[in-house]
C-alpha cells in the first residue's frame, strides 16, 4: 500500500504543493523574511521522506513534473521587464555594469573559497554557477564537469539566503535606490531573489528580472574560461 501511494507522481506533486502552501501561510502570518516559503517547504518535505523511509526516486516522479514548469516560470518574468522597458533602456549602462560586476564577483568568490578549502575541480565546477537560475546553472555545471545535484543545492541555498538576507542588507547599507535594490536581488540570488524583489515593488522586480537574465548570459560566457 505504501509503495502504491508514495510511488505515484501524485504523491510528489501533492506533498510539494501542500508544503509550499503551508510555507506561504506561515510567511503571511509572521511577515518575516526568515520564514521563506521555499525554505519551509524543504523543512517539511525532507523530514517526511526520512521519517517514513520514502525513497527520493518515488518523490521525484512527481517532483520532476513540477520542475518542468521552472523554465516557463522564469520566462514569464519577461512581462515585468516589458512593462519597465523604458526604465531599463534609460539605465542600460548601469544595468550592464551591475550584472557584470555581480556575476564576476560571485564566480571569483566561489573560485577563491574552493582554492582556500582545497576543493577539487569537480566541486568547483558544481559551485561556480550558484547565483544564476537553475535551468541555466545546471547546463553550465554539466558543460564544465560539475555535479548537477550539488549545483541545484547550491542554487537553492543561494536563492534562499538572498531572499532572507536581502531586505536586511538593504536596510543596513541604506540602499534606497529601487534600481540598485532590484539589480542586487537578481544578480545575487536569481529567481528566488527576484520573487522577493517583485514583492518590494514593480521597478525592483523588473530590474531584478533583467539582472537575472543578464547574469545568466554573462556566467555562461565566463564559464568558457574554466
Amino acid at each position: 500500500m505504501k509503495e502504491l501511494i508514495c510511488s505515484s507522481p501524485f504523491f510528489g506533486i501533492t506533498i510539494s504543493i501542500a508544503a509550499y502552501s503551508i510555507g506561504v501561510w506561515i510567511n503571511k502570518k509572521t511577515k518575516s523574511a526568515v520564514c521563506n516559503p521555499l525554505l519551509i517547504s524543504y523543512l517539511i518535505i525532507i523530514p517526511v521522506l526520512m521519517i517514513f523511509s520514502i525513497p527520493l526516486e518515488w518523490y521525484n516522479r512527481g517532483g520532476d513534473i513540477i520542475n518542468m514548469f521552472l523554465s516557463p516560470a522564469t520566462a514569464v518574468l519577461a512581462i515585468t521587464i516589458y512593462r519597465q522597458r523604458e526604465l531599463v533602456r534609460k539605465h542600460l549602462p548601469a544595468v550592464i555594469a551591475g550584472s557584470v560586476a555581480g556575476s564576476a564577483s560571485s564566480i571569483a568568490i566561489v573560485w577563491l573559497l574552493c582554492r582556500l578549502f582545497a576543493l577539487d575541480s569537480t566541486m568547483t565546477a558544481s559551485l561556480l554557477p550558484k547565483s544564476i537560475t537553475t535551468p541555466i546553472a545546471v547546463s553550465v555545471s554539466e558543460s564544465i564537469g560539475g555535479i548537477q545535484a550539488v549545483t541545484v543545492l547550491a542554487v537553492i541555498l543561494t536563492g534562499i539566503c538572498g531572499s532572507v538576507l536581502g531586505p536586511l542588507l538593504i536596510k543596513v547599507f541604506r540602499i534606497r535606490n529601487e534600481i540598485a535594490q532590484g539589480m542586487a536581488y537578481g544578480a545575487a540570488s536569481h529567481a528566488v531573489g527576484t520573487s522577493r524583489a517583485v514583492e518590494a515593488g514593480e521597478i525592483q522586480g523588473a530590474l531584478s528580472s533583467v539582472a537575472l537574465v543578464m547574469s545568466g548570459i554573462i556566467t555562461v560566457i565566463m564559464s568558457l574560461f574554466f
